[in-house]
């Protein structure tokens, strides 16, 4: 009977805990939408050298390239390969000057 009890008591405490562990998550991802994404028209070379397999010889030709009015426009005029800008895209973006 002892040993019913516990199991029914693990049981529960398993079911209570999946939600708030699937909450958690939820909650981080929503936070991680929230940051904001650095702006390749303005952020200056060590900015953009941040950027996963963004390094000097590559923030040299983003800041050479500017404007853009998109930032997809960093693969269309091979300013950087397309399988790096697929690691960046989530993290950049262009602003229009006004």
């Amino acid at each position: 009977m002892n040993r019913l009890l516990r199991a029914i008591a693990v049981a529960l405490a398993l079911a209570f805990a999946a939600p708030s562990v699937s909450y958690a998550k939820t909650a981080e991802k929503k936070a991680a939408k929230k940051v904001d994404k650095l702006d390749i028209n303005s952020a200056s070379e060590e900015e953009l050298k941040a950027l996963p397999g963004i390094g000097e010889a590559y923030s040299k030709k983003i800041v050479e390239g500017r404007p853009y009015k998109a930032k997809d426009e960093l693969w269309e005029k091979k300013i950087i390969p397309k399988a790096t800008y697929s690691k960046i895209k989530d993290k950049i973006i262009a602003h229009q000057a006004k």
